[in-house]
C-alpha cells in the first residue's frame, strides 16, 4: 500500500506552499506578461516516464520555478489587459485549499449538505447584492447555481429551450437566435444542443442587437415554416462590452414564446454597484442569466452563476435519477440535489470560496474594486479621445477601452505588436468586420493607476 505523507509532514509541507503561493503573488509583477518560451519548451523539461519511486517534496517544490512559472502567462500580472480578467485573492485561494482537503462531491444533498446550502444561501445573498428579481432565490419559483464557466451555463440553457421547444415542435426545425456580437459559446452551445439553425442578429451603431432586426429574423424564420425557440441578449459583449436592450428583446420573447438567456458573464459583477444596474433594466422578463465571478469578483475559476425563473423546465429537462441516486432526502421538498441543475453529475464545493470572498471583502469593498477599475477606464478613454492619431471605437459602459489608429488596420496592429513585446503590458487585438481594434481590459486584482499610466506611455511613444 502507498506510504501518505505523515500529518507532520504535510503541515511542514502546507507551509512550504503557502510561502511559495504569497512569494509569487508579491513577484508577479515583477515577472514577464507573456512567458518567454516556445512550443514545446516545457515538454522538453519533462521526462518521457513517471518515476517509479518517490520524489522528495523539495523536488516538486523546484520544479515549481524551474518549469511551471516560465511557462505562465500572465493572468495575474497587474499589466495583464487582455481577453477578459480572471483575478484571484487570497481568500479565494485559502477557500479553495480548504475544498480540496475536504474532498466534497456535491452532487446530491445526502452527498454534502453543507456544499449544497452554502451554495444556496450565498446565490441568494448575490440576489440582492446585485439587485436580481426575487424570484430567482431558492425560495422563489427559480433559483440559482454555481457552473463551471459561462458557456456552461449557456449551454444549459440551450438544452433546456431545446427539450421545452420539442414538446410542439421537430428539433431540425427550432432556430436560436443571439446578436452578431455575442459570444461564440451561443454558437458552440447550439451546436453542441442540436439547433441547426443559429441566426446572429444586425447591431446599431454602438454593437447592441437591434429588436427589430430580431423580430424580423423571427418573422421569417415563421414563415419558412420554422420554430423561434431561444435568444441569447448580452450585457456586455465580449468584444466592446455592448450591452443589449434586454427589456425590448424580452418583450419581444415573451409574445413569440422564446426562451430568453442573458449573458453577463464579464458585466455582471458590475452590478453590485446599484449605479449600473440600468444596464439589466428588464431582467424581470428573463428565463435564465448568468455571470462570471471568476472574472471581476475576485474569486478564483471555476466560479460561474447560473439563475433561473423557473426551475421545472431546468428540472424537467436534466434530471434522470437512476436506483443508485435515489435517497429518503431527495423525495422531500426541503432538498435541493444540484445534479438535476446542470449537465455533470460530479460537483466540486464551489461555493466555499465565494462564501469566503463575499465575507472577507464586503459588499463594499467589492464595490470600491469595481468603481476603481471602472474609473480607471474612463480615465484611459478619455485619454485616447484626446489623442490625434487614436479613435475610440466604442463607448466604455465597464472596464473595457476599445480603439484603434486613425492610420488603420495595419498602424493599429504595429501598435498592438509593440505593446506586447514590452514585457509588462500585454492587450488582445480584435477586429469587427475589416476594421481592427486594441482591447485595453481592466479588472486585475492589483491593476492600480501606475499600471495603465504605464501601458498608456508605450501607446503615447508607438502610436
Amino acid at each position: 500500500m502507498a506510504a501518505h505523507m505523515p500529518a507532520e509532514e504535510f503541515r511542514r509541507h502546507g507551509h512550504e506552499v503557502v510561502d511559495w503561493i504569497a512569494d509569487f503573488l508579491e513577484r508577479v509583477d515583477t515577472l514577464p506578461v507573456v512567458p518567454e518560451v516556445k512550443p514545446g519548451d516545457i515538454l522538453a523539461m519533462l521526462p518521457d516516464r513517471a518515476p517509479e519511486q518517490p520524489e522528495d517534496f523539495s523536488v516538486l517544490m523546484a520544479d515549481l520555478d524551474r518549469v511551471v512559472v516560465p511557462g505562465l502567462m500572465g493572468w495575474q500580472h497587474p499589466g495583464f489587459f487582455a481577453y477578459f480578467p480572471g483575478n484571484i485573492s487570497p481568500p479565494a485561494v485559502l477557500a479553495e485549499m480548504v475544498t480540496a482537503s475536504l474532498g466534497q462531491q456535491g452532487m446530491m444533498w445526502s452527498t454534502s449538505p453543507a456544499a449544497t446550502e452554502v451554495e444556496m444561501k450565498v446565490l441568494d445573498w448575490l440576489v440582492d447584492l446585485l439587485g436580481l428579481p426575487q424570484d430567482w432565490k431558492m425560495a422563489g419559483p427559480g433559483g440559482g447555481v454555481i457552473q463551471v464557466s459561462a458557456s456552461d451555463a449557456t449551454h444549459t440553457a440551450l438544452a433546456v429551450a431545446r427539450h421545452r421547444a420539442q414538446e410542439e415542435a421537430a428539433l431540425d426545425a427550432l432556430v436560436a437566435y443571439t446578436s452578431g456580437q455575442a459570444h461564440s459559446s451561443i454558437e458552440k452551445g447550439a451546436r453542441v444542443s442540436g439547433f441547426r439553425h443559429l441566426r446572429l442578429v444586425e447591431v446599431d451603431d454602438q454593437f447592441a442587437m437591434r429588436p427589430d432586426a430580431l423580430e424580423r429574423a423571427i418573422n421569417d424564420d415563421r414563415a419558412a415554416g420554422l420554430t423561434p425557440a431561444f435568444v441569447c441578449s448580452s450585457i456586455g459583449t465580449t468584444g466592446t462590452t455592448a450591452v443589449d436592450p434586454v427589456r425590448r428583446i424580452g418583450e419581444l420573447a415573451r409574445k413569440e414564446g422564446l426562451w430568453h438567456h442573458v449573458d453577463a458573464a464579464f458585466a455582471g459583477s458590475a452590478m453590485i454597484c446599484p449605479e449600473f444596474r440600468h444596464h439589466q433594466d428588464g431582467l424581470e422578463l428573463v428565463d435564465s442569466y448568468v455571470f462570471n465571478p471568476h472574472k471581476w469578483l475576485l474569486t478564483n475559476f471555476d466560479c460561474s452563476v447560473f439563475y433561473v425563473a423557473d426551475r421545472q423546465p431546468l428540472l424537467k429537462a436534466l434530471s434522470i435519477l437512476p436506483p443508485y441516486l435515489r435517497d429518503s432526502a431527495s423525495k422531500g421538498a426541503d432538498a435541493v440535489d444540484y445534479r438535476d441543475w446542470h449537465v455533470p453529475l460530479g460537483r466540486r464545493f464551489r461555493g466555499l470560496k465565494l462564501w469566503w470572498v463575499l465575507r472577507s471583502y464586503g459588499a463594499e469593498g467589492l464595490r470600491d474594486f469595481i468603481r476603481s477599475h471602472i474609473s480607471l477606464a474612463q480615465s484611459l478613454a478619455a485619454r485616447v479621445s484626446d489623442h490625434p492619431r487614436l479613435d475610440l471605437v466604442a463607448p466604455v459602459p465597464f472596464s473595457l477601452v476599445c480603439f484603434r489608429h486613425s492610420d488603420g488596420n495595419e498602424a493599429t496592429r504595429s501598435l498592438a505588436e509593440a505593446i506586447n513585446r514590452s514585457g509588462h503590458s500585454y492587450v488582445t487585438p480584435s477586429s469587427i468586420d475589416d476594421m481592427l481594434f486594441i482591447r485595453v481590459s481592466i479588472g486585475q486584482s492589483k491593476t492600480d493607476q501606475e499600471h495603465v499610466d504605464r501601458l498608456w506611455e508605450l501607446v503615447q511613444a508607438n502610436a
